[in-house]
């Protein structure tokens, strides 16, 4: 062995010091990850117990509504902690009688939109998103949304509800549709693509584009023509204030719309009468469609269909406006 060269003799045997060393490394960063976790898991658990003590609560609501993105599984823990839905609950109805006379102060918008934003973290988790339904927690919601004051603690309030229930309906869910079916999200949601802020009217018009895109929604809206026009009609005035205000992500969410309407018989055949020419003419939205070949893509097959690529298919269902007309027998 004395004879080696001095850089084989030096070498340190496989597995030896150096291999031990990386080995240590590796289980500490491992250790301090574990750790770092269980901090996060005690501050989340901290702060949640901090909610049903009035006095600790609106700061619990604010550290959370703040950090909900870094507390993995703060949906469960909200939902099975004792007294903490109630608490959240109680911060919602607390406004109740400030929203009629409109006298909700900024403070406490953004009180009960932090309560919200934890709503809506519930609202997205696959384990809690049944049992919230279950409850019917969204119907807390519907009177934030009935509000017609355009003041921005009420503009907040009404887009952060929003933001609830978009939550539901962004994972494809029937079940969620048929619950909200059942309730008035619809005329809800048109209101607020009536008077809202551009933001509001560009998320309500995605859960009107996501109930539309589930085969129930569908058939719910296009069954009667005072459901059908009531939407055609809010859609087209939507068309109109964009040709003035052009907003490219919310003439993409309309446009969607009317093609998934147009994939109904009945109402593909009602569209050849009500859909906005300024949609059929290339130039009033081309700027806006000229970064987005998805939209445009939509728009050219939306124009195909109502052109005539879905008539024959209408007539043999006995589609068309006036059959529509004559069976007026149900409101939203």
């Amino acid at each position: 062995m004395a004879n080696q060269p001095q850089s084989l003799s030096m070498n340190p045997p496989f597995g030896g010091p150096s291999a031990s060393a990386s080995t240590g490394a590796a289980a500490a960063a491992a250790a301090a990850q574990v750790n770092n976790k269980d901090r996060k898991l005690a501050s989340a658990e901290q702060l949640v117990l901090e909610l049903c003590n009035p006095d600790l609560r609106e700061n619990a609501l604010l550290d959370l509504s703040k950090k909900r993105e870094i507390f993995q599984d703060l949906a469960p823990l909200l939902w099975n902690s004792f007294g903490t839905v109630a608490a959240l609950l109680q911060e919602i109805v607390s406004i109740y009688p400030v929203l009629s006379p409109p006298n909700l102060t900024a403070a406490a918008s953004n009180r009960v939109c932090n309560a919200l934003a934890l709503l809506q973290c519930v609202a997205s988790h696959p384990d809690t998103r049944t049992l919230f339904l279950n409850a019917h927690i969204p119907l807390y919601l519907y009177p934030f949304l009935n509000t017609t004051s355009k003041t921005r603690p009420f503009e907040y309030l009404r887009l952060t509800s929003l933001g609830v229930i978009g939550a539901l309906v962004k994972v494809d869910d029937t079940e969620v549709i048929s619950f909200l079916l059942s309730t008035e999200i619809i005329p809800l949601c048109l209101r607020t693509m009536e008077m809202g802020s551009e933001l509001s009217k560009t998320v309500a018009t995605f859960i009107v584009q996501k109930i539309l895109l589930d085969d129930i929604g569908l058939h719910y809206i296009c069954a009667t023509a005072e459901r059908f026009f009531a939407v055609g009609r809010v859609l087209g005035t939507m068309v109109a204030s964009l040709a003035e205000q052009p907003s490219s992500r919310l003439l993409k969410h309309i446009i969607r719309c009317y093609l998934r309407l147009s994939d109904n018989p009945r109402a593909c055949e009602a569209l050849r009468n009500c859909l906005p020419d300024m949609l059929r003419d290339p130039t009033t939205f081309s700027a806006c469609l000229r970064e987005d070949p998805t939209t445009k893509r939509w728009l050219q097959q939306l124009i195909h269909n109502v052109s005539g690529g879905s008539r024959v298919a209408a007539l043999q269902a006995g589609a068309g406006l006036d059959h529509m007309l004559a069976n007026q027998t149900r409101v939203i």
